[in-house]
């Protein structure tokens, strides 16, 4: 022992159970750090998302057009487009400041006729005046219409034109209807008589036409107004004995009438003895007489 120049080499031991609790907080350690380094692993993997207004130069990021592009799918897709139309047939629309010249040249390139006689219709000569129609086409073709607009444009008016001549002539009917009720009414047995002598006065004095075609306020025609008839029967009983009024028959006031069926038949006249020969000839006197003042 005393020649012994090195001690020993003393070693330190640790319990069993101390050694394995050291080993599995390495592992338990370690398991992280591997977990980690996977997931940076996917996320590197996946494709990253472009945005569209990021790629945008900054001296474009303000363009109006450029801001309804979200992808670069979208604006791919409209330049493609844009693309196809160049050199196509196009018509410039002019701004406020063109002149009657620069929308001519627009009229013309949209296919208006080159001159007013050029439009042609569909529809026959006879269905629409001539003359109308010609200053139509004069008119159509200063304003640029196309042939179809123009046709489309001259069938509504006709279509509007006889709806509206219909609508009238059923506003015509129930106002004459009307007026012939009142009429009789006022005028009783005499009705026939006086509207007759009324309408003989009133077309001598006016004309059918303005008769026919004059409109008053409440919708009737000027011939079919109670009003206005009742002052030409009062004015052609004043004037019974004109030619005018009586025309191709001998009228005469119901007083007179009534005047001269009394005469007829009055007590010892013909009307009275059938044995008397002009019996027959006097009832069919007074049948006529009673007939005309009955109306």
């Amino acid at each position: 022992m005393e020649n012994q120049t090195t001690a020993p080499e003393v070693q330190s031991e640790q319990p069993k159970e101390v050694a394995q609790e050291q080993v599995a907080e390495q592992q338990t350690e370690a398991k992280p750090t591997v977990l980690a380094d996977a997931t940076t692993e996917q996320k590197a993997e996946e494709p990253k998302v472009l945005n569209f207004k990021e790629m945008i130069p900054e001296e474009y990021k303000d363009e109006k057009s450029l801001q309804n592009f979200t992808t670069m799918n979208d604006f791919v897709k409209s330049y493609l487009s844009a693309q196809r139309l160049v050199g196509a047939n196009k018509v410039a629309i002019p701004n406020k400041m063109a002149t009657d010249e620069d929308w001519e040249e627009v009229f013309n390139k949209l296919g208006r006729p080159t001159k007013p006689e050029d439009y042609k219709y569909s529809f026959k000569e006879d269905e629409i005046n001539q003359d109308q129609l010609k200053t139509f086409n004069e008119t159509a073709y200063r304003i640029g219409l196309l042939p179809k607009q123009a046709e489309r444009i001259i069938k509504f008016y006709n279509e509007m034109n006889t709806q509206q001549t219909a609508d009238n002539q059923k506003v015509f009917e129930e106002k004459q209807a009307a007026a012939e009720v009142q009429l009789k009414k006022e005028f009783g047995p005499t009705f026939n008589k006086r509207l007759d002598q009324a309408k003989k006065l009133a077309v001598e004095t006016l004309g059918n036409d303005m008769l026919n075609n004059t409109i008053m306020k409440d919708g009737s025609r000027l011939g079919d107004n109670v009003e206005v008839i009742k002052a030409f029967s009062m004015l052609a009983d004043k004037l019974s004995e004109d030619e005018i009024i009586k025309g191709e028959a001998s009228y005469t006031t119901a007083k007179e009438i009534e005047k001269e069926i009394a005469e007829l038949t009055e007590d010892g006249s013909p009307y009275w003895n059938k044995t008397h020969p002009n019996h027959k000839k006097t009832v069919d006197q007074v049948f006529k007489l009673r007939e005309q003042l009955n109306g």
